[in-house]
């Protein structure tokens, strides 16, 4: 039931600073790891990439952003270092985006910084208040709640 002192824009309110600080802890990890470049929307991106690797407009449908928007992002992250484009070689007309080792790497280290976020969570709230939060959002958000078209739908 909605009270005066949990009004129900809180809840929303309070799922997104909890993402913002999980995410905002993540980036200042990784940079002290050396990974001081990277951004959350290139973690949508890197993850949509994969390991097979993309095209610049399927990256764009997988992020929900526009080709041009995508187009950008690799830039920055071949810039970066993250990305390479390469030929496709099924098929001479298509150029492939893939991850590179530092790619890689920053996923595998976010990976692991997210479970240290997790037991530091669990830590403060307890394992079993952490787990139970865990399967209440779960019975709550659509089955395909690992969309990564995110920066997208923030976007507009």
């Amino acid at each position: 039931m909605t009270t005066p002192d949990r009004p129900g824009f809180a809840l929303p309110l309070l799922l997104l600073a909890g993402f913002r600080t999980l995410i905002d802890d993540l980036h200042a990890e990784l940079a002290r790891q050396g990974h001081p470049d990277m951004r959350p929307v290139h973690g949508f991106a890197l993850q949509a990439v994969g390991v097979q690797g993309t095209t610049a407009s399927e990256l764009g449908q997988r992020l929900g952003v526009s080709k041009q928007a995508a187009g950008k992002t690799v830039d920055r992250l071949v810039a970066l270092g993250y990305l390479e484009r390469a030929d496709d070689p099924a098929d001479a007309r298509r150029k492939l985006v893939r991850l590179t080792d530092r790619g890689l790497d920053g996923l595998r280290r976010s990976a692991v910084v997210f479970d240290q976020l997790r037991d530091r969570w669990a830590a403060t709230l307890g394992a079993d208040r952490v787990a139970a939060l865990e399967d209440d959002l779960s019975r709550m958000v659509p089955a395909d709640v690992f969309r990564l078209d995110v920066p997208g739908w923030f976007g507009g």
